[in-house]
C-alpha cells in the first residue's frame, strides 16, 4: 500500500524576531486497530488486538513484527495474510485497520502473553518477575560468538543512520530502527513516530523476508533503549543493540540477564558499554 507518510502544514515561523507566513513538513500519526482471524474448534474467530498509533506504511510490517515480538508466532509461516479490514477511515484516506489471518494450527491465546499490549513499558513491567516471565514464556537462543563490530565503527553510526533517515530529515519528528552488518552497512531502515513502532516494522520486515542473521548482524534504535525495546530485540535473538538515547534500568537488567550486548549515549569520540563489552573489539 503507497500511502503519504508526512504533509504540509502551515505556521507561523519565527526569524531574527520576524513574525512570517511559512510552512513546515509534518509526520503523519494515525491509529491503526489490528485484530486477529485464527481457527479454533471447527470455526475462524477474530480477536481485537490492540489500537497503536503510527507512521501509515509498512504496516504489514509492523503488524507482523508486533507477533514476533509478542510471541504470538514464531515463523512467518503462521501468517497467511494481512488485509484491510473495512473501508478507508482517517482523515488521509488510509486503511486504519487491519485483520491478520494466522494459518490452521497457529492460535491466538491472549493470556499467553508475557505483556498485554494495553500496558505499556511505564506502568506494570517491573522487576524479576517481569524477567522471570519472559524467561519462561521464550528460552533465548543468544549466542556471544558475534556479531564482532569495531570499536571506531560505533561513533560514526549515528551519521550512518542519519544518512538514511528520509522521514526524519524531512519532518524531524520520526524514530528510526536499522539492521546494519558487523562492518556499518545499513541492511534495512525503518520509520515511526513510534520508536517501537520503528523496530516492530524493522522485526517484521526481515523477518519475512529472511534477511536475519543475529550472528553477523545488529540493531540500532534512534532513540531511548527502555525495556520493551530490549524485549523485542530478544524475541528475535539479536545479540546486540546501539542507541544514540539513554537505557533505562530494566533494559540494563533485560540485556546482562540474556547477554546482549547494548551500547548507548553515542557522541563524536565517545559512548558507552553497558553490557557485554566482548562483541565491541579493538583491533581486527
Amino acid at each position: 500500500m503507497n500511502v503519504s507518510d508526512t504533509l504540509d502544514y502551515d505556521i507561523h515561523r519565527v526569524e531574527d524576531s520576524i513574525l512570517k507566513d511559512s510552512s513546515d513538513c509534518i509526520a503523519i500519526e494515525e491509529p491503526l486497530e489490528i485484530a486477529v482471524r485464527y481457527f479454533k474448534n471447527d470455526e475462524w474467530i477474530v480477536e481485537p488486538l490492540m489500537v497503536t498509533m503510527r507512521t501509515p506504511g509498512d504496516d504489514e510490517s509492523l503488524v507482523s513484527g508486533l507477533l514476533f515480538s509478542e510471541g504470538i508466532i514464531q515463523d512467518k509461516a503462521a501468517i497467511d495474510k494481512i488485509v484491510p479490514n473495512g473501508e478507508n477511515e482517517g482523515k488521509y484516506d488510509i486503511d486504519n485497520s487491519l485483520i491478520v489471518t494466522l494459518t490452521k494450527g497457529n492460535q491466538l491465546d491472549l493470556k499467553n502473553l508475557q505483556r498485554h499490549f494495553m500496558v505499556n513499558s511505564s506502568c506494570g513491567v517491573c522487576g524479576k518477575g517481569t524477567l522471570n516471565a519472559i524467561e519462561i514464556a521464550y528460552e533465548p537462543e543468544i549466542d556471544k560468538k558475534g556479531p564482532i563490530v569495531s570499536v571506531d565503527l560505533i561513533t560514526k553510526l549515528p551519521d550512518i543512520l542519519k544518512e538514511r533517515q528520509e522521514q526524519f530529515v524531512n519532518t524531524g519528528g520520526v524514530h528510526a530502527s536499522a539492521l546494519l552488518s558487523e562492518g556499518g552497512e545499513i541492511l534495512h531502515l525503518a520509520e515511526d513516530v513510534g520508536r517501537h513502532n520503528a523496530l516492530d516494522k524493522l522485526i517484521g520486515y526481515i523477518r519475512c523476508n529472511d534477511m536475519l542473521r543475529p550472528l553477523e548482524q545488529f540493531v540500532m534504535c534512534s532513540g531511548r533503549l527502555g525495556f520493551d525495546i530490549i524485549q523485542k530485540a530478544l524475541m528475535s535473538d539479536i545479540g546486540m543493540i546501539v542507541g544514540i538515547g539513554a537505557p533505562t534500568s530494566l533494559a540494563l537488567d533485560l540485556a546482562g540477564k540474556f547477554d546482549i550486548t547494548l551500547v548507548g549515549f553515542i557522541k563524536k569520540k565517545k559512548y558507552n558499554i553497558y553490557t557485554g563489552a566482548w562483541r565491541i573489539a579493538e583491533r581486527f
